[in-house]
């Protein structure tokens, strides 16, 4: 199943070094890396010269950036925007370093406890500046339904795919973010899935918001996944594991020792397992309804 597609993931969740980073995608055979940190940097932090002497570093072992896992859209509505569009700005230049067209993006925290539609008009402004200047540089936003931002919901993702879909504004489906939210996957992704450009791959527990390894949770990864394989999909999937805390995280130790790997390296390797053992199981699916 989905063999076109291209494996990537967040490689700063198996360690803070880029070398530890480069080593265990190699020995997954990972030739994808959403960057989103190293060596105590976020992304959006590093100037132009150190993105260089990283993406020299991945070139040499043959390792591609799928896209920035940056941080643009993660303030408060509330915020100063202004800075912050420099700040976008500047991850624009980082994604060209990197030789990447897209960049992953949020659109606000609205403040606890008050309606976001409230807000939707200021979301759709700041957001429209984002995709204008994406299309001046000719790069794509992928907009993730984080938890707590205005497009947390497979509604209000719909809004503002409504609004700005196009070459340069598409969208990343995660599943345990909707889990997180109360929203069936299913049914999000049936509503979303034309707006489809990228996956990230992380799955969580309904009841408990816990996030567990790939088709251990309820986001129904392998149905979606079928359905993607049916329909064509050849984008990336994107490791996300968020282990760090899976209860079931001490049960690696063993393991982990044994192959000298620290915890993240294993909730990692975990998190790739639990795909691929996802990926092997071809057959016809569950209808997805």
């Amino acid at each position: 199943m989905l063999e076109k597609c291209k494996l990537t993931g967040f490689a700063d969740e198996i360690a803070a070094d880029l070398e530890d980073q480069i080593n265990l995608l190699l020995q997954l055979k990972q030739s994808y890396i959403e960057f989103r940190s190293a060596n105590k940097k976020g992304v959006a932090d590093y100037t132009i010269e150190e993105a260089i002497q990283v993406k020299n570093r991945l070139d040499q072992e043959g390792i591609k950036v799928s896209a920035i896992g940056s941080p643009i859209g993660k303030i408060s509505i509330t915020d100063d925007f202004e800075p912050h569009f420099k700040r976008y700005q500047h991850v624009v230049e980082l994604a060209k370093i990197f030789e990447t067209k897209y960049i992953r993006m949020f659109s606000f925290f609205i403040p606890e406890g008050e309606n976001p539609e409230n807000y939707k008009e200021e979301v759709f402004n700041r957001i429209r500046r984002f995709v204008n200047y994406a299309k001046e540089k000719d790069v794509i936003l992928l907009h993730e339904n984080e938890k707590d931002i205005y497009g947390d919901t497979e509604d209000r993702c719909y809004e503002l795919m409504q609004e700005f879909y196009g070459e340069h504004f598409k969208l990343t489906f995660d599943f345990a973010n909707f889990v997180q939210c109360g929203v069936n996957t299913v049914s999000a992704y049936e509503l979303l899935k034309p707006y489809i450009e990228y996956i990230h791959i992380k799955d969580a527990i309904l009841e408990t918001g816990e996030v567990v390894p790939p088709g251990k949770g309820d986001g129904h990864l392998w149905e979606i996944l079928w359905d993607l394989h049916e329909n064509g999909y050849e984008g990336f999937l994107s490791l996300e594991p968020h282990l760090s805390n899976f209860s079931g995280l001490q049960n690696l130790e063993k393991n982990a020792m044994e192959r000298k790997m620290t915890d993240t390296e294993a909730a990692y390797t975990l998190a790739y397992q639990g795909l691929q053992e996802i990926l092997s199981q071809d057959g016809p699916g569950p209808l997805l309804r």
